[in-house]
C-alpha cells in the first residue's frame, strides 16, 4: 500500500487541485500530527506556485505510478 509521503502527495494535490484555498482551512490542533502533516504538505505545493492544472496532472501521474508500483 502507498507510504505516508505518497499518500500526503496525493492530499496535497488534491486540495491544490480542488482551488481550495489553504488561508480559510482550519488550523490542526496542537496535537494533530496527522493534521499538520497534510497541512505541511498542501503548504508545500501551494509555495511551489502549482497551478490547478500542473497539480490535476501530477495527480493522475502518481496514481498510475503507484497503480504500477502496489498493482
Amino acid at each position: 500500500s502507498p507510504s505516508n509521503d505518497e499518500m500526503l502527495q496525493m492530499y496535497a494535490l488534491a486540495k491544490v487541485a480542488k482551488q481550495e484555498d489553504i488561508s480559510k482551512a482550519s488550523k490542526p490542533g496542537m496535537f494533530d500530527l496527522a493534521g499538520k502533516a497534510k497541512q505541511s504538505a498542501w503548504q508545500k505545493e501551494v509555495d511551489a506556485g502549482t497551478s490547478p492544472e500542473e497539480a490535476e496532472k501530477k495527480y493522475v501521474e502518481l496514481v498510475n505510478q503507484l497503480k504500477e508500483k502496489y498493482g
